[in-house]
């Protein structure tokens, strides 16, 4: 029967209805956007009540401040401590020599790779003449 009576409506009823229908729809889509603005909501109610947004922003930094701030205890063993006194002094002359070995072999090896490149570089040279 629904049916029937929505097929004998006039176009203006079926304009006028199609119309209400988007209205409507604008109406709840300005009203969830109203509801989702956050930022606006937060301006809209610093303005209206300062003073509890002041007091409440104190309230936390005071909170923060007084806050006992646990310290971790390190304890450290006397003998152990020689132990790795020891570690980082020995740790330290091996980079040392280290460092002074590649050093004197820096020179070797950058001729060697040399005489690669260029010996490469070379032959692929003389196979083109040829």
């Amino acid at each position: 029967m629904d049916e029937e009576s929505k097929r004998n409506k006039s176009t203006d009823e079926l304009r006028t209805e199609i119309a209400r229908s988007r209205e409507r729809v604008g109406c709840d889509l300005r009203g969830l956007h109203y509801e989702l603005d956050l930022p606006a909501k937060l301006q809209r109610s610093f303005r209206e009540q300062t003073v509890s947004w002041i007091t409440a922003a104190a309230a936390v930094g005071t909170l923060v401040v007084l806050l006992p701030v646990r310290k971790k205890k390190i304890y450290i063993d006397a003998k152990s401590g020689r132990k790795s006194k020891m570690k980082l002094l020995e740790t330290g002359f091996a980079l040392g020599a280290l460092k002074i070995a590649a050093s004197l072999v820096r020179p070797v090896v950058v001729e060697f790779v040399r005489n690669r490149l260029i010996g490469v570089a070379g032959q692929s040279r003389r196979s083109r003449r040829q």
